[in-house]
C-alpha cells in the first residue's frame, strides 16, 4: 500500500516538474511582452484580403468593407488562454471608440474548425465579427505571418497595415498603437 502511494507521489512530482519546465520554456522564449508592437514585413503595405462568412450569424465579413475605419484584425483560437483574456479588452476598446465610428474589429479563427470558433465567440461574448481561416489551410495566417495566436494587426482607413501587435492586447496597448498610427498619418498628410 505504501509503495503504491509513493509511486503516485513520484509520478505526480514528475508531471508537475515537466509542466513547470514547459511553461518556463514557453515564457522564456517569448521575445516580446504581450501587447507590444513588433516589426512586420507588411508595414505600410496594403493589407492582404480577409473575407468570409461570419462564424456567428453567417453574414459576409470583409476587411475591404471596413475601408475608412481603423480595423483591429485579431488572430485567435479557442484553446488560446491569452485569446480568452484579451476579449474584454477588445470589447472595452471598441466601446470607447463607438461614438466616433472610426474603429472596428474582425477576428480570424485559426487552427480549428468553425464550430469550435463559434462556440468560443459565444462563450466569451465577443461582439465583433470573426471568420474562419479557410479549411484549416491557414491562408489568412500565412498572409500575415501569424505563427502563434493571439496576434493582431492595426489596419489604417486606407487599408494599409500600420502595426503588428504580438500577444494579447489591452485597451492601453490598443489606444497607444492607434494614437501612434493617427500621429503618423497626420505627419504624412494622409
Amino acid at each position: 500500500m505504501k509503495a503504491g502511494r509513493g509511486r503516485r507521489a513520484l509520478v505526480a512530482s514528475v508531471v508537475v516538474g515537466a509542466v513547470s519546465a514547459v511553461l518556463v520554456a514557453v515564457l522564456a522564449t517569448r521575445s516580446t511582452p504581450p501587447g507590444s508592437t513588433v516589426a512586420t514585413r507588411l508595414g505600410g503595405r496594403i493589407a492582404p484580403a480577409v473575407a468570409g462568412p461570419a462564424l456567428v450569424g453567417g453574414e459576409p465579413v470583409s476587411l475591404a468593407a471596413l475601408r475608412g475605419k481603423y480595423v483591429l484584425l485579431d488572430f485567435f483560437a479557442s484553446w488560446c488562454v491569452p485569446c480568452q483574456e484579451e476579449v474584454p479588452q477588445i470589447e472595452a476598446f471598441l466601446f470607447a471608440h463607438r461614438r466616433a465610428h472610426d474603429v472596428a474589429a474582425i477576428g480570424v479563427d485559426i487552427d480549428e474548425n468553425a464550430a469550435d470558433g463559434r462556440a468560443f465567440l459565444e462563450r466569451v461574448g465577443a461582439t465583433w465579427p470573426a471568420v474562419e481561416d479557410p479549411s484549416g489551410a491557414r491562408s489568412f495566417a500565412l498572409a500575415y505571418d501569424v505563427t502563434d495566436p493571439p496576434e493582431s494587426y492595426l489596419i489604417s482607413p486606407t487599408g494599409r497595415v500600420v502595426a503588428e501587435i504580438a500577444g494579447g492586447v489591452t485597451v492601453a496597448s490598443l489606444d497607444r498603437v492607434l494614437a501612434e498610427a493617427r500621429a503618423a498619418a497626420g505627419a504624412s498628410g494622409t
